[in-house]
Formats: structure tokens, sequence, C-alpha cells
């Protein structure tokens, strides 16, 4: 699968390999990570795409991307889906950007690209999750046109008809 590609980041589908050294948290000797990558959660996104990946299986075009800045190709983050489409065409994704990327609509950008890419695989509904203290993903999420649709307990659940 190719890359993805948006006006300022490069969203590299992850290979097996690749997605090993962020599980470990150790680059390899050409990749470029940005200070603060990978966070505890982009390291747990690796190790849930590597239970995905066993047995040959090849969870694209519904897996997982490394953020990378097309400027440095430096990764700053991962968005990635939690599966493919379930029986309603629903697909749902889940993101994070290392702290010191934060605030600078990467996130926003990342989040759209996929939805784009999510839309062109057949996907029919757009769905993400986030928290009750997370205003920043909330407005991740609206920005990028998805609504809030239900509310249980701590968890904001938000989607978009595609």
């Amino acid at each position: 699968m190719n890359d993805l590609l948006t006006e300022r980041l490069i969203l590299h589908p992850f290979t097996p390999e690749e997605a090993g050294r962020v599980a470990a948290g150790e680059p390899g000797p050409t990749d470029v990570w940005a200070p603060g990558y990978p966070t505890e959660g982009e390291r747990t996104g690796a190790r849930i795409f590597l239970n995905g990946c066993q047995d040959g299986n090849d969870p694209h075009p519904f897996g997982n991307f490394e953020i990378r800045r097309r400027e440095d190709g430096a990764a700053i983050g991962g968005i990635g889906f939690h599966g493919g489409p379930d029986e309603n065409g629903a697909v749902e994704v889940g993101y994070g950007l290392a702290e010191a990327v934060r605030g600078q609509g990467y996130a926003t950008e990342a989040v759209l690209g996929v939805l784009a890419h999510a839309r062109s695989a057949g996907a029919l509904v757009f769905r993400a999750e986030t928290t009750v203290d997370n205003p920043a993903s909330q407005g991740v999420l609206r920005k990028a046109g998805l609504a809030l649709v239900r509310t249980e307990g701590e968890s904001l659940h938000y989607e978009l008809p595609l």
C-alpha cells in the first residue's frame, strides 16, 4: 500500500518490521523520530497492528499509519483503524501525536487524510472515540466534520456518515 499524502503529512502504512521497532521503542538506523515519539499509545497501537498481522494477514487498507512530517520525514505520531468495516460499513479510528507537535493542526490533518482514505476504500461510516477530559481531541473530531452521537460515562463517541 502506498503512502497517503496530505498538505504537510505523510501517512505511512506500517509494515510489521516498522511496527516492531515502534512497539519496542527502538528506532532503526534509517528511522527519523521526533522527540517524544513513540508515545506509549503509539507503542500499544503498534503491538495491536502486529497481532493483526499474524498468520500473514495484511490489515491494510484498514491498518495503522505512522504520521510523518513531509518537511523532514520525522515520525510525529500514529493513526490507525480498529479493524475493517463492521456489518454496517463503519470503521473506527484512533490517533495520537508526540506532545512536542500538538496544537499545530497535524491531528486534524491526519484524521481528514484517513477519513478520505476510508471513504475511497468503501467504508460507509467513520467513527472515533475520545474522553470528556480531552477537549483538544474533541476539537480535532469536530474540525474533521464528525458529530457527537452519544456519551457513555467518560467516553464521547463521534461519527460521520461517508
